[in-house]
């Protein structure tokens, strides 16, 4: 017992004094070289280990303390024993050191394997060449063959189309028909794949159970087989009981995948063994949707003889007719119609035959459509008629051949004109065509779609002027397209875009000169801010009838003015409730963008007033400059008898009476003098 005793002690002095040395060695301490040897050798051992090390530390220390011992005074990581060694993975062997170095002022950082590899990737070369891609840690990429796996030797056999070998393997005992390899293909797919059909009815005989197995894609033998088109194969798997209903992962079943490959003979070998004609896929395509996007008359034939569902809507509602639209397939389509599917079936976002037909250009559908009757004043979901998407997507064909179909009225009620639609899209061919055909120039958008902009845009006219469309512009106001029905004026778009000719045309048609916008309230017009940098466009509106008289307005009078408060950008936003508070034409002026062109427009807009007073702040503004004292001495009273008389009259005769004052027998002078050109030279 004492002696037991004895061992144990030894033992666990023998472990503590191993797990005291143990440690590492920090930045900023001082440590033996044995301290960190001790530590790279023993600091990957687990407990189990550390113990076994320990005991026989413990035996080894007993035998050599006796006497001749010579290395009783050696460190204890020097004097392992070899056993020990041995013992342990070659990784975790320590390396004997003779002569202790200086530990370095850090320890070692585990370095990461640059041979370690973090993905890997699998790809087939355009030759067919299976290969492997190695990235590893370091970022380096190698790309080698792809290791090829043990082929079985019945395997091997069909590949090399060994009919004579198959026979005599799958009468051994050894040879597993069942064995699938990492793809989880048996025998049998590998003899459907390349189209063995021989080979089939071989493995078959032998196991004729396996005829429905699928691969880890849920593929079967027939499906293989279809899709690799081997039509012997099929009719053999079909005669040894494969079910030609089973379907892969897409939930295609053969006889989907046969008319994905056009193949009528498989179709119909299919069908007669039974294959269900109306099964869908993972999207609710059919086998006759599938045929009718082919165009293949002949498939879609034979599906619809055998029981095929013309007016079978897939997950989205759309039947075959829908799919024949769409793609420009006329021969499905007149099949179709022949065969009884629904002209006028709507997808589930409303979408008709004819609609898709307009949708993507297909003039010869569209004219076969009509010819059969088709509904051209069904909207869709969104609104939009037949005569809306074709003018949306510029075909002055297809809108020429909807316009004697569609109703006006139904139009209307639609909420957008397709008016609308073209002048948004620049389509001018559309545009002319539209309105030499008799649509409302001055239709409105519905408040509907009215608040899917933020301008809350109306007209056609509009969005004519927005576009900076001058054509288009010329064609609707010469049509009687009004310019003063929107929110924001048309005039004010040209303004702030700065087109002298939109304005122009504008103004000649009647466009308000002293528009206002109502979420941005102003004393004055909002016409004269937006052209306070183009003098010539300001005196243009002053000549056109522009309120000059509200510029000089000011609630301050000669009194000291608040300063002026920036404002932010704001939405347009008719139904805004906050309070709002007019900005006086002083206080824009007075802003940095226009105070140094303050002395000229305050110039200009003298000569449209009679007797004015001048604010406090726009006198500041005259002052600032000396040469600005003669427009300050010009709105001095009184103002001049000829300028007064020149109001008089001018407003008396009004706008219109002027414009037309040119046939009148009056002379040149005093015409002149009334449009304000008495300052131009005469040629």
């Amino acid at each position: 017992m004492l002696v037991q005793f004895h061992y144990i002690m030894n033992v666990l002095l023998v472990l503590g004094s191993i797990m005291a040395v143990a440690h590492v060695s920090m930045p900023g301490t001082t440590g033996t070289y044995l301290e960190f040897a001790d530590y790279s050798l023993y600091s990957n051992l687990s407990d189990n280990e550390l113990m076994q090390l320990a005991i026989e530390r413990s035996l080894s220390d007993a035998q050599s303390s006796g006497p001749g011992s010579e290395n009783s005074n050696n460190p204890a990581a020097l004097n392992m024993p070899a056993s020990s060694c041995q013992a342990l993975p070659s990784y975790r062997r320590p390396q004997q050191q003779l002569e202790p170095s200086v530990c370095p002022a850090n320890p070692p950082s585990e370095k990461i394997n640059p041979q370690g590899v973090c993905s890997v990737s699998h790809f087939v070369t355009g030759s067919g060449k299976r290969m492997v891609a190695y990235r590893r840690y370091d970022g380096t990429m190698e790309v080698a063959p792809e290791p090829e796996e043990d082929i079985e030797p019945i395997v091997k056999a069909i590949l090399d189309d060994d009919v004579g070998t198959v026979r005599l393997l799958v009468k051994q005992p050894s040879c597993n028909l069942l064995t699938p390899n990492k793809d989880g293909w048996i025998p049998l797919h590998e003899a459907a794949y390349c189209g063995q059909d021989q080979c089939i009815k071989i493995l078959l005989r032998a196991q004729p159970g396996m005829v429905n197995q699928r691969t880890l894609n849920w593929k079967t033998a027939l499906m293989l087989a279809v899709t690799m088109e081997h039509l012997a194969c099929v009719k053999s798997l079909l005669e040894n009981g494969a079910d030609p209903d089973i379907a892969n992962m897409e939930r295609e079943t053969p006889l989907y995948k046969a008319c994905e490959k056009e193949n009528p003979a498989m179709v119909a070998m299919l069908l007669n063994y039974g294959a269900s004609v109306n099964k869908n896929c993972i999207q609710g395509w059919t086998a006759l949707h599938e045929s009718v996007c082919r165009n293949n008359v002949e498939i879609c034939e034979i599906l619809v003889k055998a029981g095929a569902k013309v007016n079978m809507p897939n997950m989205y509602g759309i039947t075959p007719i829908f799919v024949a639209a769409q793609s420009g397939k006329v021969d499905a389509l007149r099949m179709l119609l022949r065969n009884g599917a629904d002209l006028n079936s709507q997808a589930a976002d409303g979408a008709t035959a004819l609609y898709e037909a307009c949708k993507n250009g297909h003039e010869d559908i569209v004219e076969f459509l009509l010819s059969q009757n088709a509904d051209t004043n069904k909207p869709g979901k969104t609104g939009l008629m037949p005569i809306h998407i074709a003018a949306q997507r510029g075909n002055d064909g297809i809108v020429a051949m909807l316009i004697p179909a569609t109703s006006k009225a139904r139009v209307r009620r639609a909420g957008i004109s397709p008016l609308h639609l073209a002048a948004e899209r620049n389509r001018n061919d559309i545009l002319e065509v539209l309105i030499e055909a008799g649509f409302d120039v001055n239709a409105t958008l519905s408040e509907d779609h009215s608040m899917m902009y933020e301008d809350r845009r109306s007209s056609a006219l509009y969005f004519a002027v927005m576009n900076n469309n001058i054509d288009a512009t010329t064609m609707l106001l010469e049509a009687g397209a009004n310019p003063n029905l929107d929110t924001f004026n048309p005039l004010l778009v040209a303004l702030r875009q700065g087109c002298i000719q939109t304005v122009t045309l504008l103004v000649q048609h009647g466009a308000n000169v002293n528009a206002y916008i109502p979420t941005h309230p102003t004393t004055f017009p909002a016409a004269v801010m937006f052209c306070l940098k183009y003098l010539t466009l300001l005196k243009y509106l002053m000549d056109n009838g522009c309120d000059a008289l509200s510029c000089f307005s000011c609630v301050y009078g000669s009194n000291p003015h608040p300063p002026i408060k920036t404002r932010r950008n704001v939405r347009y936003d008719v139904d805004e409730t906050t309070e709002k508070t007019c900005v006086q034409f002083c206080e824009v002026i007075s802003t940095e963008t226009y105070s140094r062109w303050a002395g000229p427009i305050i110039d200009v807009l003298l000569d449209y007033v009679g007797h004015v007073k001048l604010c406090a702040r726009l006198t500041e503004h005259l002052d600032s400059y000396h040469e600005w004292q003669c427009i300050k001495e010009k709105s001095m009273p009184p103002r001049p008898l000829m300028q007064l008389c020149r109001l008089k009259i001018r407003k008396l005769l009004g706008i219109n009476r002027l414009k037309k004052i040119c046939k009148l027998p009056v002379p040149p002078r005093l015409i002149k003098f009334l449009n304000h050109q008495e300052r131009e030279r005469e040629f």
